[in-house]
């Protein structure tokens, strides 16, 4: 028994011992705050509540007072910076940053973070040279990789594809997840540039590359197609064309007036109307549809279009089927009818003209054209390859 309440007394003791030094560190802590907060100047503390009720401008001017009256505060430097840059006062942020990093005291991980935010500075005011220079001074430090994603907008934004394959590659090792979409529009890149100076062998090698890094790369295979037709081969420009079936039918749409053209260079349009028609039947879209019309139109007449959009209004009822079953109609129209379904038509035409538009699934963007790129987010392949009558604001 005697052993036992001297353990238990032990313990309890220990236990005073270690709540009273927990006591005492908390206060030496709270006394090293308030002396910390004491040694801040007012306006510091003028400028958090300025950024906390959104208000920069402000924040901006008492930061600079706290500046002034304590150069040492790097940080600080660090943050006003930003704000300069989040401003638009690009000048002012450069000097900011170039002066932090003109200080010959400055530790090195603090300098690391001045040369990035420098960068920063230098992108932003679209100085592009001088951006990329600081960009590339980090590689193998802690902003790497950050670094590179700026890079790739800056090799991207002067087209400069084989700089951007490179950056691309080291960004796949460092955060260890690929990229291979992003490449092989890259080689796309290369091999449309070669295609538009008619260096045909040049833009087969960047078309192989790019498949061989994305084997699903339609872009690449629409690139062989019209490589084959700039060559007048136009039987493998349609097999190139039709092999997009088996890696996206979704954009057959987007080859559909090409392989018109082809079926009709080749003297077969009777086949090609074919081909359209198996493809809107399994994978309707609007620019088949218009694609196929139009083929029917001048190849059967009217009454075969007519025909034709009356069946697609059943199945699927779209704008874009009611203008061209207005334009089949016209053609057949008696003189008293003509006007009325000549202002129907314009009417639907008008909104079709809004309507009728390419979305990007990131961010929303919307265009009359497809873009492999979107100008908005600037993320690759991130457009339907489908048009859609959808109005802004609805899904």
């Amino acid at each position: 028994m005697p052993t036992i309440e001297i353990e238990i007394w032990w313990l309890l003791a220990l236990t005073l011992l270690f709540f009273a030094l927990g006591w005492i560190a908390a206060r030496i802590d709270i006394k090293h705050l308030l002396r910390e907060s004491r040694a801040l100047p007012l306006s510091y503390f003028r400028g958090l509540n300025f950024l906390l009720n959104e208000q920069p401008d402000k924040a901006i001017e008492s930061f600079i007072e706290v500046v002034k009256v304590d150069p040492q505060t790097i940080d600080l430097h660090f943050a006003l910076g930003n704000l300069f840059r989040r401003q638009g006062e690009i000048d002012r942020a450069i000097r900011m940053h170039q002066n932090l990093l003109d200080r010959p005291d400055l530790p090195s991980d603090k300098r690391e973070t001045a040369v990035f935010e420098l960068a920063q500075d230098f992108h932003r005011a679209g100085l592009l040279d001088r951006a990329e220079d600081l960009f590339t001074k980090l590689d193998g430090s802690t902003f790497e990789l950050q670094s590179l994603g700026s890079l790739l907008q800056i090799y991207e934004q002067e087209k400069d594809w084989p700089k951007a394959i490179s950056a691309t590659r080291r960004m796949e090792t460092l955060a260890k997840r690929p990229y291979f979409k992003e490449i092989a529009h890259y080689h796309c890149e290369l091999a449309q540039g070669s295609l538009l100076r008619s260096q045909t062998d040049e833009a087969r090698r960047f078309i192989e590359q790019a498949l061989a890094e994305y084997k699903l790369c339609t872009r690449a295979t629409m690139l062989l197609g019209d490589l084959e037709a700039q060559l007048g081969n136009d039987a493998a420009a349609i097999a190139a064309w039709q092999r997009i079936e088996s890696q996206n039918p979704a954009f057959l749409g987007l080859v559909a007036d090409r392989l018109a053209d082809a079926y009709r260079r080749t003297g077969d349009v009777a086949q090609g109307i074919r081909v359209l028609r198996n493809y809107e039947d399994q994978y309707p879209s609007l620019d088949l549809l218009t694609t196929l019309f139009n083929q029917i139109l001048a190849h059967d007449g009217p009454d075969a279009g007519t025909q034709l959009i009356k069946d697609e209004l059943t199945r699927n009822p779209t704008l874009l089927g009611l203008d061209k079953l207005l334009e089949a109609q016209l053609m057949e129209a008696p003189a008293e009818r003509r006007h009325d379904l000549e202002l129907v038509k314009t009417l639907v035409s008008q909104h079709i003209k809004r309507l009728g538009m390419y979305r990007c699934e990131q961010c929303g963007f919307r265009a009359k054209q497809y873009y492999w790129r979107c100008p908005g987010c600037s993320k690759w392949e991130t457009y339907s390859p489908r048009r859609t009558e959808t109005p802004d604001g609805f899904a």
